[in-house]
């Protein structure tokens, strides 16, 4: 728990809330219902154990924050709790609600226990994927998808490490069961394309032979996406998409746009992770500012490249 003010409103407030969710209470020393709130709500933070953060703002003291909020709200009352998400206010609620009800509204923005431990593998594997500690980091994110077998994220980083590390059967296991989903996640396809590309591969003709059937015949649609899943397989990336690229150009239906397909799956898998949200520290003490600014992440010249490429050869 910490107390907020006009000084610290930025860094322990709005950047705290881009790593954590953060409950500001807004409260007075003489309003009662506040005193009955305030030990519900530190129960509830130890309770939930690192899964939010609880923040109090004296009212009285603090009245210029208090009054923006109350305005952005509509909010004319105390106590009044206001949820911090990723740098901006998401939700909140009025009065002194019973430990049931707060626990309720909790839980529609705190991530759950199975998550955060998730979270936790994630962070730790991508540390030692990025020590090069390729077999401890699979462990990490084995563990978080059976944590939490709905995290699609998760799913993903894993069936990624494992694909790059060359274990496909592995991976054709860990993707088995979000196969059949109505509502694929756009990562989780490309990586059931990639490794259908890993399964022709494995019976697919020489790359020499296959340039020789294209170079007899450029329409020979057949080889050239065989090739291209050849590369795709090999982690080649550029040297499929440039393959799918002709196939599309010329026939941008055949084979039910699998080669389009292909081709969204590849740029999906180029595209580097967004950062983490990280606020800008370049508001000066004593400034409220309530919304956070996030910075993002460079564009990759060669990716976006292909995706003008792509939308050429569409249109």
């Amino acid at each position: 728990m910490i107390d907020i003010s006009l000084q610290n409103f930025q860094t322990e407030l709005i950047q705290s809330s881009m790593q954590q969710p953060v409950l500001l209470d807004i409260w007075a020393p003489w309003c009662g219902p506040c005193k009955a709130l305030g030990p519900v709500l530190e129960k509830l933070e130890v309770a939930y154990a690192g899964r939010f953060r609880l923040a109090k703002l004296n009212s009285d003291e603090q009245q210029e924050i208090a009054g923006q909020l109350s305005q952005m709200f509509g909010v004319r009352s105390i106590p009044f709790c206001v949820l911090f998400k990723d740098g901006q206010p998401v939700d909140g609620f009025v009065g002194a609600l019973p430990e049931g009800e707060v626990r309720k509204f909790l839980d529609k923005h705190v991530p759950s226990a199975e998550e955060t431990a998730a979270e936790e593998e994630l962070a730790e594997a991508s540390e030692l994927l990025a020590e090069g500690d390729t077999d401890s980091a699979l462990e990490r994110l084995q563990e978080a998808v059976a944590i939490n077998p709905g995290n699609d994220a998760a799913r993903y980083d894993y069936l990624r490490a494992l694909l790059t590390a060359g274990r496909v059967d592995d991976a054709i296991r860990a993707y088995e069961p979000v196969a059949g989903k109505v509502i694929p996640d756009a990562r989780l396809t490309a990586c059931g394309l990639w490794i259908d590309a890993c399964k022709v591969a494995r019976q697919a003709r020489s790359p020499q032979a296959l340039e020789q059937a294209i170079a007899a015949n450029k329409r020979d649609f057949a080889a050239r996406l065989e090739l291209a899943q050849l590369h795709f397989a090999a982690q080649r990336f550029t040297q499929a998409l440039d393959e799918l690229l002709e196939i599309i150009m010329r026939d941008k239906a055949w084979n039910e746009e699998l080669p389009r397909k292909n081709y969204v799956a590849i740029l999906e898998l180029m595209t580097k992770p967004a950062p983490a949200k990280k606020a800008e520290a370049a508001t000066p003490q004593g400034t409220l500012e309530v919304a956070s600014r996030v910075t993002t992440a460079p564009a990759d010249p060669v990716v976006d490249q292909y995706r003008r490429k792509l939308s050429m050869a569409l249109f």
